[in-house]
């Protein structure tokens, strides 16, 4: 979960020594394995206009050619370097890509200064009353636009379906995104927070107007906290009969994936960022 316990868990967890080493985790991005083949890339900075106000955004995509689109939702951090990296390196692999700062009716991004974590507590009294604004409904008309624009791309494929990813406080807006659009095929959710709640829309009901395939990959104090929320899953895809791949990443904290996070974990990481790329290509690199 993206609160006070995930940190304390972090610190908890950590050695210094290995608190040292995670300071520095972004400098990990220049080590990662470029992907076979990977495709010449151009980045842009993007604002989009939504009902609720002008999200700037980050759009990342091959030099030539359509290609399916990704929408990445970023943690409770924001949009900042770490994603943008990720992001290209996506599209290297083929993908257009968008991730957004889903925070824009508060702040524009960067939301935290490098050497800020959402266990400190200022950040954190700063980030919680716009992560409140975030309601459902906000989330679903968000996504829905970011959709609408990535369809008005010139290097978007349309004839094929969108992807999603979403890291932390992100799991849960691929989901709400996913049941609200048609156009997206597949859906990945990495440590993803409040995926199952008693709320008549939790994610995890919403199950049954999802599309496609998705990988919903679970850090391990995550599932230590709240066991039954994998049951809860499995149960949600089975009774729909949507395919997914529901697994607990032995080893691996709340923040595994992001590339700047003091929990980095790159051989987990890279392995779900695999089943990531595995998932769009049997999902999206096809014509819908």
């Amino acid at each position: 979960m993206c609160d006070e316990l995930t940190a304390a868990d972090t610190d908890r967890h950590l050695s210094r020594r290995q608190l040292g080493a995670a300071a520095g985790a972004i400098g990990a991005a220049v080590l990662l394995p470029a992907p076979a083949n990977a495709k010449p890339i151009k980045g842009r900075d993007v604002v989009i206009t939504t009902p609720d106000g002008q999200c700037d955004a980050y759009f990342t995509a091959p030099t030539a050619g359509k290609h399916p689109a990704v929408l990445i939702w970023p943690d409770i951090m924001g949009l900042r370097p770490a994603f943008r990296t990720m992001a290209d390196r996506l599209a290297q692999s083929g993908y257009a890509v968008l991730v957004v700062n889903q925070f824009y009716r508060s702040a524009k991004s960067p939301i935290v200064q490098p050497g800020e974590s959402f266990d400190q507590p200022a950040v954190r009294e700063r980030i919680t009353p716009w992560r409140a604004v975030l309601t459902p409904a906000a989330v679903t008309s968000d996504g829905k636009t970011f959709v609408a624009f990535l369809d008005t791309q010139k290097e978007v494929d349309t004839k094929r379906g969108i992807g999603s990813a979403g890291y932390c406080m992100g799991g849960p807006m691929v989901i709400r995104t996913a049941a609200a659009s048609s156009r997206i095929k597949a859906g990945a959710s990495f440590h993803g927070a409040g995926l199952v709640n008693d709320a008549p829309d939790s994610p995890h009901k919403l199950v049954p107007q999802l599309r496609g395939g998705y990988l919903i990959a679970i850090a391990t104090n995550d599932d230590a906290r709240n066991p039954n929320d994998k049951v809860a899953l499995r149960e949600a895809f089975t009774t729909a009969k949507r395919p997914a791949e529901i697994e607990v990443y032995d080893g691996a904290m709340h923040g595994w994936c992001v590339i700047d996070s003091k929990v980095y974990n790159q051989p987990q990481a890279e392995r779900a960022w695999g089943k990531m790329l595995d998932l769009f290509a049997n999902n999206l690199d096809r014509h819908a």
